[in-house]
């Protein structure tokens, strides 16, 4: 096990791996930009250093400023986080290189699912279902062709895309060639790879992805499944787990799909496949080589730690449970807490004058927020997750409900009130909601 371990990223999820480091009896040395002095992760740590400036590339995508803290401190590992440098094969194979593990999987696994058009193959070698699609498309003429062929709507993605950027939905041939040059530049700017290719865009589908944590030794636990499509602009607002209205039968499937999928391609520690279901069919979206957001939901229904056994598989640890002793008799519903402005959603900033946390069994806030912090213009816009966990789904609506209702945040602009406008809505409630609710409940 690691003795010393690194967290390369800042807020929330900095302050979760430290947390999950300190119960695990393992020293921490956190990182940070100019703008983040007075953070929360900055004062936990064992040990924290200035890498750098405001900008992200300046400090927390400084790989050099990184791994130079990381061989100094005698750091053992880095935990990327999400985000960031979580899913950069470039960073993992340095880490390597000097010696250092990367908490999660190999570069060459990173490389793999990262280039969307590579997991796609992957992903049906291993008999995971995909929406049709093309290969890299070379120019807008090749694009029309296979528009032609797949048939409209279709949507248009970056091989390394990533964050709801580099995707454009095309419903018809006179969109598509201004379509095509804004994704190559966005892909571009965004990920330094201008690479795009094609799919099928279904509509009125369902997100839910599959939470699986894997070992050196090829072991593969299934630790539950989330619904993801409470979305805006791509950006994921409300998570529950499990999904609602999902079949014992599909859910069997799914869970199998995961599992071929993560033996194919030699997986090692946390990793979340994601799926986009339609009635009783679900498509392979993407795998995430990292820690997600709301890995949240799921540790509260099954009890599992998840950040701690990220660490102890990348450490070479087995697993020590089997797939049926993963409770799943609980359900938990998770809303990001972000900085913006509620009528037209642009980020907001500002100093935090007061904070109340709602509290009670079953309840929890994940934050690096306190009294007096003042909240950056420079980095995601997420606050923290407010995450409840009840017996039945109609009981973790209602905590949901109550949680918001006492939590209070002064002095920054947030989207408390949205959250509350979803617990409230007929179609949430009956769970048989798709991604287009946000244009209809927002």
């Amino acid at each position: 096990m690691f003795d010393k371990i690194l967290i390369a990223n800042r807020g929330e999820v900095a302050v979760r791996v430290i947390r999950a480091c300190k119960e695990m009896g393992i020293k921490t040395v956190a990182v940070f930009s100019e703008a983040d002095r007075d953070a929360l992760h900055v004062n936990m740590a064992d040990e924290s250093y200035c890498i750098g400036g405001v900008r992200l590339k300046d400090s927390y995508l400084n790989m050099d400023a990184i791994l130079t803290v990381a061989l100094e401190t005698h750091s053992k590992a880095i935990h990327p986080g999400y985000g960031m440098l979580s899913e950069n094969p470039e960073f993992a194979k340095k880490c390597a290189e000097n010696g250092l593990t990367l908490i999660g999987p190999s570069a060459e696994v990173m490389e793999q699912m990262g280039q969307k058009e590579m997991a796609r193959a992957i992903a049906i070698s291993a008999g995971v279902p995909v929406t049709p699609g093309s290969d890299i498309l070379d120019n807008a003429k090749m694009a029309h062709e296979e528009a032609d062929r797949i048939g409209y709507p279709v949507i248009l993605k970056a091989r390394s895309g990533g964050g709801g950027k580099g995707i454009r939905i095309v419903r018809t041939p006179e969109e598509l060639d201004n379509a095509f040059e804004l994704v190559k530049k966005e892909a571009a700017s965004s990920f330094a790879d201008d690479a795009i290719f094609m799919e099928k865009y279904l509509e009125n589908v369902k997100h839910v992805e599959v939470q699986i944590l894997a070992d050196k030794k090829g072991k593969v636990v299934i630790l539950g499944d989330r619904d993801c499509s409470v979305q805006r602009k791509n950006q994921k607002l409300i998570e529950e787990c499990p999904a609602p209205v999902l079949s014992d039968k599909l859910r069997k499937e799914m869970y199998e799909a995961s599992t071929r999928l993560t033996k194919k391609v030699g997986y090692v520690t946390v990793g979340t496949i994601e799926f986009l279901v339609k009635g009783d069919s679900f498509y392979f979206m993407e795998m995430n080589t990292r820690l997600q957001v709301e890995h949240s939901v799921t540790e509260m229904v099954s009890g599992i730690d998840i950040v701690e056994w990220q660490i102890r598989t990348a450490a070479g640890m087995d697993i020590s449970f089997e797939q049926s002793d993963v409770y799943t008799g609980n359900h938990a519903i998770e809303c990001r807490i972000c900085a913006e402005n509620s009528k037209d959603f642009k980020p907001s900033t500002g100093t935090v004058k007061m904070l109340h946390v709602p509290g009670g069994v079953g309840v929890r806030f994940d934050s690096a927020l306190y009294t007096d912090y003042k909240v950056p213009p420079f980095y995601d816009s997420m606050l923290g997750k407010l995450i409840v966990c009840a017996s039945t789904r109609d009981g973790a609506i209602r905590k949901m409900k109550s949680a918001l209702s006492e939590f209070v945040l002064v002095g920054v602009d947030n989207n408390r009130e949205m959250h509350m406008k979803f617990m409230d809505n007929n179609r949430f409630i009956i769970g048989n909601y798709d991604t287009s609710i946000c244009q209809k409940v927002l």
